[in-house]
């Protein structure tokens, strides 16, 4: 791998090209002063916000921001200005440069010019993630490649003359300095110092510059880099605290048998659970002493959510939910000219993929910063985007609690039937034979036939044929052709062919179950009449989960579904399946074997092994898989719950014991 960093030598001075607010460039300054050993540090902040830039710099890791007014009474006594705020945050190369200085008792000099209402430029940058991979020598020669011919600003070119100045009254009593500034003044801050400057027109004092304190509801928005980001470089600046454990505190909701036991359940504060996730985070973003690996950190922020998300709400986060999260977010990237997505993007993946509990602990763990507090020793400020930027973007999460009763307490479940006396459920565990509970049977017999009507639609999507437009307009205009092949001036139309032979048999796989040991409950039913299917699955224990008399809950690792009943044998114990390599395998195996149609649907995060495409062939078949990440994870999740009840005598009550 290239070496990261590159300076641009002019004189005594060392130039670091950066960008601003931005985690890699803070993590290059720091590699900087190890190589150079600056005698002196400049920075691109004017002498006039010195004092207060320090103070603030010295209160990290608080953030503060500096706040002061521009543009008042230059014209016939007008008295409207603008108000600028400039933030210290850790990940800032400025901040970091400024900070490393009076760590290491540096000199530090600002050098910029202070000028009244400088233009906001916005400019097409590359994502900094790259600097990771090529190095910054590569990116700032494309970033000269593609902007610097571009010519600079009045404003610009005043900033440009004053640096250098600077520069060179500096450069007569240090030897080695250190110089942190944008990317865009860097070469023609080199021109401008091989020539005597003058010493720039510019304010020599300002007025009104204020420290103020950022409230935390505002760390969640206006950070250049989100807190999460933030909070896991400015660990990693110095010695890491010891790692939590996994399980240490949670923030769980519910109770738990042995909580109730020990005289009731122990509450941890969310930001301490918060702080613990970061924490753990921090010591696997990155290898060795390196800062954080930006990728890997976000990593590391969705598996961290996804544990608060099951603690909360019992559900897990699966495999083909976080292949959907991070494929979407990606391409989302993509479309904006990035290689890996913000924030925005990534929330709005996590609701897409997930749902909306999940986009919310996703949310609160990026967005929380552990140093920041309310109330301090200077005044704080709550301040919005729309104060430091032109404008922001808006996501919404309506995460699903269910609804308090007037007088009832929110523990819901607590208005469900409980034993009388310990033990009182085991006594209707005494019929040997076992049932579904039929609410439940209509429910996924409606989505096994949703599921072939999608298969069958997919097979005539396969088979289509798409050509121009001569004499017939066949079953309609294509538009995507149409569109694609504009500049032909042609027009395409699509002709359906209904796929030879229907669906039989329906195939779910919710997790593969690899290590054999989290859902070893198999079974196979029959259907009880003419409407039903048979069907075999495997899932978890109903002993784990007694909510009844008789009443076990449990919940598919995968099932499949064959119609017309009352034909299946007990597949688990099939001799013909026994070069299976798991349950998953199994139930495919029995699918195309008890299918009367050609087809079988297979829903899955993966296909199956390029073997069973040629079982099915030799047997006259065909496998149609469907990704299930293409499927309702909501429908999903009221799906993959069922309920085992011993005896039909319990249906008749099922309904007061299942929630």
């Amino acid at each position: 791998m290239p070496h990261r960093l590159h300076l641009e030598k002019f004189g005594p001075v060392h130039a670091l090209p950066v960008l601003h607010y931005k985690m890699e460039f803070a993590a290059l300054v720091r590699k900087a002063v190890e190589r150079v050993k600056p005698d002196c540090i400049a920075i691109e902040i004017p002498p006039a916000l010195q004092s207060q830039f320090q103070r603030g710099v010295s209160r990290l890791p608080e953030i503060s921001v500096l706040r002061y007014e521009t543009g008042r009474g230059r014209k016939r006594g007008d008295d409207s200005g603008q108000t600028v705020y400039l933030i210290i945050e850790p990940a800032d190369p400025l901040v970091e440069a400024a900070r490393l200085a009076l760590e290491r008792n540096i000199p530090l000099a600002c050098v910029d010019v202070d000028l009244e209402d400088y233009p906001r430029h916005e400019e097409p940058l590359p994502d900094t993630y790259a600097i990771r991979r090529i190095g910054l020598a590569a990116y700032y020669r494309e970033y000269l490649n593609a902007c610097g011919d571009l010519a600079p600003g009045r404003e610009d070119l005043m900033r440009e003359q004053g640096m250098a100045y600077r520069l060179q009254a500096l450069a007569e009593r240090h030897e080695r300095i250190l110089l942190v500034c944008g990317m865009a003044h860097v070469e023609r801050l080199k021109l401008f110092f091989a020539k005597p400057q003058a010493a720039p027109l510019e304010r020599v004092a300002r007025e009104g510059v204020s420290l103020i304190n950022l409230h935390p509801d505002s760390c969640r928005e206006i950070l250049g880099e989100f807190p999460f980001l933030s909070a896991l470089y400015e660990l990693r600046r110095g010695p890491l605290p010891p790692e939590p454990a996994p399980e240490a505190q949670s923030l769980r909701k519910r109770f738990n048998a042995f909580e109730l036991i020990s005289g009731g359940r122990q509450d941890a504060p969310e930001e301490q659970v918060l702080f613990q996730a970061i924490v753990r985070s921090a010591h696997h973003c990155a290898k060795g002493g390196e800062s954080p690996d930006r990728q890997r950190s976000i990593f590391r922020l969705f598996q961290e959510a996804a544990r608060h998300y099951r603690q909360e709400t019992g559900e897990p986060v699966h495999i083909w939910q976080k292949r959907s999260f991070f494929r979407f977010a990606r391409n989302y990237a993509l479309t904006s000219g990035y290689l890996l997505p913000d924030l925005f993007q990534l929330l709005a993946s996590a609701r897409g993929c997930v749902d909306d509990n999940f986009a919310y602990a996703f949310f609160r763990l990026a967005t929380f910063y552990p140093w920041q507090r309310e109330e301090t020793t200077i005044t704080t400020l709550r301040l919005r985007p729309e104060d430091i930027a032109a404008g922001s973007r808006q996501i919404r999460f309506r995460p699903r609690v269910r609804r308090r009763e007037k007088g009832l307490s929110h523990l819901q479940f607590l208005k469900r039937k409980r034993e009388r006396k310990p033990g009182e459920w085991l006594e209707g565990f005494d019929d040997p034979s076992i049932c579904s509970y039929p609410p439940e049977d209509l429910l996924i017999e409606d989505y096994g036939r949703f599921l072939k009507k999608k298969g069958a639609l997919q097979l005539s999507e396969e088979q289509s044929r798409v050509e121009p437009f001569s004499a017939s307009l066949l079953d309609g205009i294509d538009m995507r052709e149409t569109l694609r092949n504009l500049p032909e001036g042609k027009i395409y139309v699509r002709e359906n062919q209904r796929a030879k032979g229907g669906v039989g048999g329906v195939v779910v796989i919710f997790d593969e179950d690899r290590g054999k040991d989290r859902f070893p409950y198999v079974m196979t039913w029959l259907g009880e009449h003419d409407q039903e299917s048979d069907m075999a699955f495997y899932g978890t224990v109903p002993a784990d989960n007694i909510v009844g008399p008789g009443i076990c809950r449990c919940e598919y690792g995968g099932f499949m579904l064959s119609y017309p009943p009352r034909r299946m044998h007990d597949v688990w114990r099939d001799r013909d399946y026994s070069f299976a390599r798991g349950k998953a395998e199994v139930l495919l195996l029995a699918a195309l074997d008890y299918s009367w149609e050609k087809h079988v649907i297979y829903v899955a995060g993966r296909p199956p092994r390029s073997c069973f495409r040629q079982i099915a062939a030799r047997m006259g078949k065909k496998i149609v898989f469907i990704p299930i990440g293409s499927l309702s994870p909501l429908k999903l999740k009221k799906l993959r719950v069922f309920h085992v009840l011993f005896g039909h005598d319990k249906r008749n009550a099922a309904k007061d014991y299942i929630w």
